[in-house]
């Protein structure tokens, strides 16, 4: 899969960077690695269009001065972005995430261990979305639930779901690397409930579900809540993140067509995440 980089300088940094990346991910860029000098936003090729960053008003705004230049890659190795900087984490004193070279002493008092490696693939439980859809499963009953990992990246929340006592799953991405690296980090958990597909949501005609994650973007989410609403089945649960705050009304809209009831909403640096009940 082909990306461009735009590499922006801003001044002043903040809240110059946060602004930008915030409108960013609302025209389509889908990765961010800030640096000392502003951001290199990631955005698919095919993504990408000559008008794209016409409506970013922080670069209409006089008072930040930002200057961007952009290159064509290959592949985004966030692996070794992500190793630059990388610390296990832990959610809510429960959860342990960590990479495979980290000691298992990390973790070895927390009930939930996970082992990642993302290679190229996102979702380290480092990004607030994922953290935030770990608090989420936390909370719920997953015991016998079959569950959907819509847009799985590197496996993280299906490989969670499937130790907090979920059985069977079903994980999906478009790209093929984050299939790859799914598969690769659902055999080093020792997972064995776990069904990997290589896609997009037209993979689930005829399909259903007792809770559907889906951590991608918002405007993919806008396109897909009807057909995820139509493979829910009675009493089941809709958990939704990629997306800002101020898009919680677009989101809500949508999901009111098709019976979703917003049950709870979770935020972390203006990033959200929500349980709809069905």
């Amino acid at each position: 899969m082909i990306y461009l980089a735009f590499n922006f300088i801003v001044s002043p940094l903040q809240p110059t960077t946060e602004i930008l990346i915030a409108e960013l991910g609302y025209a389509g860029f889908e990765s961010f690695v800030e640096n000392e000098n502003g951001v290199t936003a990631y955005i698919q090729k095919v993504e990408y269009h000559e008008h794209i960053l016409e409506d970013i008003y922080a670069l209409k705004n006089e008072e930040f001065q930002i200057s961007f230049t952009k290159e064509e890659i290959d592949q985004v190795n966030w692996n070794s972005e992500w190793e630059k900087n990388f610390n296990p984490i832990e959610v809510d004193n429960l959860v342990s995430i960590r990479a495979p070279f980290h000691p298992r002493s990390l973790g070895v008092n927390l009930k939930y261990d996970i082992v990642i490696e993302p290679k190229m693939s996102f979702g380290t439980g480092h990004h607030e979305t994922t953290h935030m859809m770990v608090q989420h499963l936390l909370a719920l009953e997953l015991k016998d639930k079959k569950v959907l990992d819509m847009g799985c990246g590197t496996g993280i929340l299906a490989i969670f779901a499937e130790m907090k006592g979920a059985n069977p799953i079903e994980a999906i991405d478009i790209d093929n690397w984050c299939y790859e690296n799914s598969l690769e980090n659902i055999y080093r958990n020792h997972c064995q409930h776990i069904s990997v597909y290589q896609g997009d949501s037209s993979l689930l005609i005829n399909k259903n579900y007792d809770i559907i994650i889906a951590n991608i973007n918002r405007n993919i989410l806008l396109n897909d809540i009807k057909t995820y609403a139509q493979c829910l089945n009675d009493n089941s649960v809709l958990l939704l993140s990629g997306f800002y705050q101020e898009d919680i009304p677009l989101i809500d809209t949508e999901a009111s067509k098709y019976n979703l009831k917003l049950d709870s909403i979770i935020e972390r640096n203006n990033w959200v995440s929500v349980k709809y009940n069905f």
